[in-house]
């Protein structure tokens, strides 16, 4: 066992040495020089809230976007930056204005909508005007012809990720989200027997929303720029309208461009009517919440049963902000093994004093803005996000799917928002997306399944440079991954635990060094 540092008072983790020479830029932002290689051309990223706003070119080198959207207020380009004037296809005067027309809907200020999914989702505006709502979007869209609008997405720190609506449940569990959204997303919601609105139906709380704007929603205003027939649309508009009410959704209202269904509190009359409506039949002896690799089907998920008609299924949510503190409905049931309301409520006191312990090993943390985009490798019941939930951060709670016990359910029921992922595997995310990483107790769970190497070859591609990761694991453990990391050219040092030297779980905090590979040299032909 290595020998550890004992001072009276923890030591700082020292700040990255001096390599490059800044610039100071309005407003505080500094520009990082352009190092010699071209490809490796990458500046200090701006400070939230100003990266709502605009990001450097150098980090996301791709200019398609600012041509295919020009005329749709997506994405600008000016001289050595993007700027995003928060339009989209289907709301071109701005996220605000088009956020403030689905608000004469839905009630989204009274706290009972804070968590959010948007379908293929472009650069995310939608979902970064809602955070100064209080309201936690999980965006995703494909690497498609609109190159790197997730990667736009995250340098703008905004919660996105790389996903599509094909054969596999999204990575969610049921009941997860309190809105969904598609903004002309290009998803073909009347065809496959409805697969992919019974598979919005199962990540859909019961109660929950869904809001459709775009072709066909509004087609009598908009057929002939659309440049499709009138008998064409009305027939999906039809399909789509079909498929709504065999999944019991209520169309609350349809005014211009946006369309909005709401899901059941529960399926006791949705049961009976599966007299009348014979398809989509109810799923059978099938776990809801797996999502890993687990094929779409067109079935509807069942919500949990209920004593009476008012009932809501699986629970009443608090609304937030005490959703996140209050015992999570999945909890309360006992639903999950060894997880009663006493663990939970000591979780989230844990998290508080690990977090101030944390803040006073890295003093970075302390800074606002230093951090934007936060992974939590192993999550468990998102005490850490929760703890960090005052700070100018969001964080992507991952459960592991080898985890013993499935908790992002409870998660997303705090009003946090997170993903299924196998370690074992890459992220779906771009290079360089996350400015924290904490990763508690990672290796001893994949001990034995996968390489440490390839976990740490992942998390280092997916880290920005001068970013930090905490981990959390038993000593001999983190010294091996203090040995690997050495080699990755990181700053690292090894602390106490929280409770004191006779604790032989122990931290450690780690930077990313900014590196580039020298030049190849130039060869004479």
């Amino acid at each position: 066992m290595h020998p550890l540092p004992r001072p009276q008072s923890c030591p700082q983790i020292p700040p990255p040495p001096p390599r490059l020479p800044r610039e100071a830029l309005p407003g505080g932002e500094r520009k990082t020089p352009m190092p010699d290689s071209a490809s490796s051309r990458l500046s200090t990223p701006f400070r939230w809230p100003r990266s709502r706003d605009m990001v450097w070119f150098a980090n996301v080198l791709h200019k398609w976007l600012t041509v295919g959207k020009a005329g749709q207020n997506w994405v600008r380009f000016d001289l050595d930056r993007f700027t995003f004037p928060g339009g989209g296809t289907m709301f071109r005067l701005g996220a605000d204005v088009y956020i403030d027309e689905i608000e004469k809907i839905i009630n989204l200020k009274d706290g009972s909508v804070r968590t959010a999914i948007d379908t293929g989702c472009g650069v995310a505006s939608w979902g970064a005007y809602l955070l100064s709502r209080n309201i936690l979007t999980m965006s995703f869209a494909p690497k498609d012809s609109h190159e790197a609008q997730i990667q736009f997405a995250l340098e703008r720190g905004v919660p996105a990720m790389i996903g599509i609506m094909a054969t596999k449940r999204l990575p969610y569990p049921s009941r997860s989200f309190d809105m969904a959204h598609c903004s002309r997303c290009l998803i073909p919601w009347g065809q496959f027997d409805g697969l992919y609105l019974v598979e919005v139906d199962r990540i859909l709380r019961p109660g929950g929303f869904w809001i459709f704007s775009g072709p066909p929603i509004n087609w009598e205003a908009h057929w002939k720029g659309w440049n499709r027939t009138i008998e064409d649309l009305r027939s999906e508009q039809s399909t789509i309208e079909a498929i709504a009410k065999s999944l019991c959704w209520k169309k609350l209202k349809q005014k211009g461009d946006i369309a909005v269904w709401q899901k059941p509190t529960n399926h006791v009359h949705c049961k009976k009517n599966r007299k009348v409506f014979k398809k989509p039949r109810f799923c059978h002896a099938r776990d809801p919440d797996q999502a890993w690799y687990a094929k779409m089907e067109a079935c509807l998920t069942p919500l949990p049963e209920v004593s009476n008609i008012t009932e809501v299924a699986g629970g009443k949510l608090a609304k937030w902000p005490e959703r996140l503190t209050v015992v999570p409905p999945r909890v309360y049931s006992g639903s999950l093994e060894g997880i009663i309301p006493e663990v939970f409520q000591k979780d989230t006191e844990m998290w508080k004093k690990r977090l101030s312990h944390y803040k006073a090993l890295n003093s970075q943390l302390n800074v606002a803005g230093r951090y934007r985009n936060v992974l939590d490798m192993n999550a468990n019941l998102g005490g850490f996000a929760a703890a960090l939930v005052n700070d100018p951060v969001w964080v992507m709670n991952i459960v592991p799917v080898e985890a013993k016990v499935n908790t992002l359910g409870v998660v997303y029921e705090r009003g946090l928002i997170g993903t299924y992922q196998s370690w074992c595997e890459a992220m779906s995310t771009y290079p360089r997306t996350y400015d924290l990483i904490h990763a508690d107790s990672i290796f001893s769970l994949y001990e034995g399944r996968c390489n440490m190497e390839d976990i740490l070859l992942e998390m280092d591609r997916i880290l920005r440079p001068e970013g930090c990761v905490i981990f959390r694991d038993d000593i001999d453990v983190l010294v091996k991954v203090k040995n690997n990391i050495d080699g990755m050219q990181w700053n690292s040092l090894i602390y106490d635990h929280e409770e004191g030297a006779l604790n032989k779980e122990k931290i450690m905090v780690a930077v990313k060094q900014y590196w580039t590979a020298p030049p190849l040299p130039h060869t004479s032909s």
